[in-house]
């Protein structure tokens, strides 16, 4: 899987000239919380709803409300906009994209190819693949066991579950939380399974 098969291909976007009034009214309209900022078709910033609700209680202290309106009609996106933005490519995995994400602590990366914007993959993204590679949709038994880390181990609890007439939707291992030399399997089966030994 990777970042073109999950990112949202139809990218709101803004200019730097752009009012932050505008973006806000943006990304209240649209529902969305990232505003990839664009001028002449290249990447120059990003614009998050966080952006704007910091940079408003600083300026609002002390102005009435038609003061703030008039302040955030007048400041422009490139004020308020963070210039150092990671960004991916669509032939990246979406693992390698969900790790950057969360290393970097942030909500989406802008996808570029031949130095345009042509998608975005956000955090709401993420847990779709995390949804769907599970299978939990399709409903099924959640089997969790922690095996050795060797070779064939995994296969083993598969063989296992098999043999008692269920088929395997998803097989999902992590590092996380076990021992040295062990690790955690998940795995989600169908089917009623059978009566057998």
């Amino acid at each position: 899987m990777f970042v073109s098969d999950w990112m949202t291909r139809k990218v709101i976007t803004v200019s730097p000239e752009d009012s932050i009034a505008e973006a806000s009214k943006l990304t209240k309209e649209k529902g969305i919380k990232h505003l990839p900022v664009v001028h002449a078709e290249k990447l120059k910033g990003i614009l998050s709803d966080r952006d704007i609700k910091e940079y408003v209680p600083t300026k609002a202290t002390s102005l009435d409300v038609y003061e703030l309106h008039y302040l955030l009609a007048k400041t422009k996106v490139k004020e308020v906009m963070k210039t150092k933005v990671y960004t991916t490519t669509p032939d990246t995995p979406i693992e390698e994209a969900a790790m950057l994400m969360r290393d970097q602590k942030i909500g989406c990366l802008p996808v570029i190819e031949n130095n345009r914007v042509v998608g975005i993959i956000s955090d709401k993204d993420i847990f779709k693949v995390l949804v769907d590679i599970t299978g939990v949709r399709h409903g099924g038994h959640r089997v969790s066991v922690t095996v050795e880390d060797r070779p064939g181990s995994v296969r083993e609890v598969a063989d296992i579950i098999r043999k008692h007439g269920f088929s395997l939707q998803s097989v999902l291992t992590s590092y996380e939380r076990v021992d040295p030399g062990y690790r955690n399997v998940v795995i989600r089966a169908k089917g009623n399974g059978n009566s057998g030994p």
